[in-house]
């Protein structure tokens, strides 16, 4: 098998969303991780449905397939970056509200996956009432998805109250381990705060794994690079996803370079084809029969 390769609509922001898709696939992308956004499919707008249809259209024209993003910046709060959240004081109901239109927007777009992340704790609030409140609004969304035919996958992020591999773990268990309710790994960031090297948390974590994010980073800071540019031992990790045969979208996460978006998914995709190539190679040698 293969790694099915994917980039990130948040690093073409930029652009808009019918070039943006027509890049990504002319340089050979299997698929896209397509956030929604105020200017990329907003699921807000009154014409949602309008902009569903055409993009699905668009879709299908190129050959992509798509995992629907939540992680956009200033859609819910202009003021306030990525809130209100899960976890929020207040205005948890319209995080829950742009959710249910995640998923809807999947199904209509025939994708079966949703990532989202828990959101960071409030200052003053207790870890209890973080879970407390993420709990709380799983089991507002989980039903949801279940009848779409759509997945969550919770994404573990620095800073975040679901920060590392164990608490999407936890979060899993609490819920009573919902087929439902999956895992999103971003390669980086299991360098960046993981004690496992991240070939090790892809292989700790094949069992729920149903989308991969990618690119290069330094352990200890949340910076999101481009390959080569970071500590990231790429090979390693391309090689870890090959040997647990995953077969979900690899997707490549640089919503800081929108500036030069073209480029950068250019140079993203030939690093991880190279490192693919080499991969295959090596391990087709060590699988000949002897």
């Amino acid at each position: 098998m293969t790694l099915r390769l994917s980039y990130g609509t948040n690093g073409f922001g930029d652009h808009r969303l019918s070039d943006a898709l027509a890049i990504i696939a002319d340089l050979g992308y299997d698929g896209v991780a397509l956030t929604l956004d105020h200017h990329h499919l907003d699921p807000f707008a009154v014409d949602v449905a309008t902009q569903v249809g055409t993009i699905d259209r668009l879709l299908t024209t190129h050959g992509l397939a798509v995992v629907i993003e939540t992680g956009a910046r200033y859609l819910l709060d202009p003021r306030r970056k990525h809130e209100p959240t899960l976890v929020s004081a207040h205005g948890r109901e319209l995080r829950l509200d742009f959710l249910h239109r995640a998923i809807d927007i999947a199904a209509d777009l025939g994708s079966d996956i949703v990532h989202f992340w828990s959101g960071t704790l409030p200052a003053g609030t207790s870890i209890d009432t973080g879970w407390d409140r993420l709990l709380t609004g799983m089991a507002e969304i989980l039903p949801h998805a279940e009848s779409a035919g759509v997945r969550l996958a919770v994404e573990p992020e620095p800073g975040m109250l679901i920060e590392r591999l164990a608490d999407a773990q936890e979060l899993r268990m609490r819920l009573g381990s919902p087929d439902a309710l999956r895992l999103t790994l971003d390669v980086g960031h299991a360098l960046c705060n993981e004690d496992l090297t991240p070939d090790a948390a892809i292989r700790a974590a094949a069992g729920d794994l149903i989308h991969v994010q990618i690119e290069d980073m330094r352990r200890g800071v949340h910076e999101h690079l481009e390959f080569g540019d970071g500590e990231l031992d790429l090979d390693r990790s391309v090689e870890a996803l090959l040997e647990v045969r995953y077969a979900g979208l690899v997707s490549v996460e640089l919503a800081r370079h929108s500036h030069a978006a073209p480029v950068t998914a250019a140079r993203s995709i030939d690093a991880l084809r190279t490192a693919v190539a080499s991969c295959e190679s090596r391990l087709a040698t060590t699988q000949e029969p002897r």
